[in-house]
Parts: C-alpha cells; sequence; structure tokens
C-alpha cells in the first residue's frame, strides 16, 4: 500500500506556513545611564538653580538648550534673551561649559566656558570708536569676582544701512562678543551672573540694581 503523502504545512492568516513560535530569549540586564563625574555634576546642578531660581533680573529669560557634544567629554549650555519693557528683544546669547575630566593645556579645573552675545547697540554707544575695548572691559569686570583664566576672545561690530523700499529705516549697529575662559573655582553661579550681567549691559540696560532713566535704555521712554 503506497504510503501516504505527508500532510501540508498549515498556512497561517496570509497564507504563510504556521510555525511554532521560539521562545523568547531571556531579557538582558539593562545598563543604566553612565554617571556623570561629581565635579561636573555639580556644574549642571548649579546651571539647573539658576534656571528653576527665582531669575537674575526681570528683563533677562534664560532657557536650557542642547550642548554641542564634539567640543568636550561633558558639555551643558543655556541661552538668554534680554528684553525691553515694551518686549522688544535687544540682545541674546549662549553660553556652554565644556568639561575633560583628562585635562587639557589652559582649563584650570579640567572646565572651559564659552560664551556668545548679541546686543543692538543703542546710536550713542554705537558712535564710540572704542565701543569693542569698552565691552571687553565690561566682560573681565564681571568675571573677575568669579575668578578666571586664560581668556580670549572677539568682539565684531556690525552697520545694517537699508536702502530701496527699506530706505527710510534707521540704521542698526550691532555687536557680537564671543569669548572663552576657564573657572578657577568651584562655583559657576559667578561665572553665569556675569555673563548675564554683559548681555545686559551691552543691550544698555543699567547694572543690576540700578533704576534706568525714564528716558534711557529700558526705561519708559526708551
Amino acid at each position: 500500500m503506497p504510503a501516504s503523502p505527508p500532510h501540508p504545512p498549515v498556512a497561517a492568516r496570509g497564507g504563510a506556513p504556521h510555525r511554532h513560535p521560539r521562545p523568547e530569549p531571556l531579557p538582558r540586564t539593562q545598563a543604566g545611564p553612565p554617571m556623570n563625574p561629581p565635579a561636573f555634576q555639580r556644574a549642571l546642578d548649579t546651571l539647573r538653580e539658576i534656571l528653576d531660581g527665582p531669575g537674575v533680573r526681570p528683563e533677562l529669560d534664560l532657557e536650557d538648550m542642547p550642548a554641542p557634544q564634539s567640543l568636550a567629554p561633558y558639555a551643558a549650555a543655556m541661552s538668554g534673551s534680554v528684553y525691553r519693557d515694551d518686549d522688544t528683544e535687544v540682545a541674546t546669547g549662549r553660553l556652554i561649559v565644556l568639561y575633560d575630566p583628562d585635562g587639557r593645556g589652559g582649563w584650570a579645573n579640567g572646565f572651559r566656558i564659552v560664551a556668545y552675545i548679541r546686543a543692538d547697540l543703542e546710536p550713542d554707544i554705537a558712535a564710540d570708536e572704542l565701543i569693542g575695548s569698552v565691552a571687553w572691559d565690561w566682560l573681565l569686570e564681571a568675571l573677575e569676582p568669579a575668578g578666571y583664566a586664560g581668556v580670549s576672545g572677539t568682539i565684531t561690530r556690525a552697520v545694517s544701512e537699508s536702502f530701496g523700499d527699506k530706505r527710510d529705516e534707521p540704521s542698526t549697529t550691532e555687536l557680537e562678543l564671543r569669548a572663552s575662559w576657564s573657572p578657577t573655582g568651584d562655583d559657576l553661579a559667578g561665572h553665569v551672573t556675569a555673563w548675564c550681567e554683559v548681555m545686559c549691559t551691552t543691550a544698555g540696560l543699567p547694572p543690576s540694581g540700578v533704576a534706568a532713566l525714564p528716558n534711557g535704555p529700558g526705561g519708559a521712554g526708551g
């Protein structure tokens, strides 16, 4: 008697042969995120306290922002914007904190701070030929209480003139400050405050705690 042909495989939905499910592999142990070095974690905590705090001054808004990952093994960053009473944005900036636990030449304690500020200058300030040197002095004076080393940077002043259909618009002058330095202490709060103060000063605002003149920058008539 001829042998019966083997039974064809049972087709699942879609016409595919049914296969017994394989046993699922045991779940792998998931490794947690790598721990930050203590020094960098303290820096992160300081930045978070500032961002979550009451604010450096009312004209200034600070926000967390993604940090570049190619400059150092560890990095954090924040951005800032300065506004006048009429909600006009007059200055912006970025502050990046870099940390290399192995250390680098010129990086005190493994840290380096990179700062950027762009501000619309008031006409009387823009007319000063020494505004670049003056703005650099503002930065050094603001950093002095915090302690710094190896500071370097550039300051650019750009004049924008309008032509054609925009010829009636007034000329504007922007100042861009790019600088980097290393903090000589463990507390970064003073360095964030210095960056904020220079950003506000370049925008024409009075020093923190000093009232603006009624017709001056930031005042009711400005």
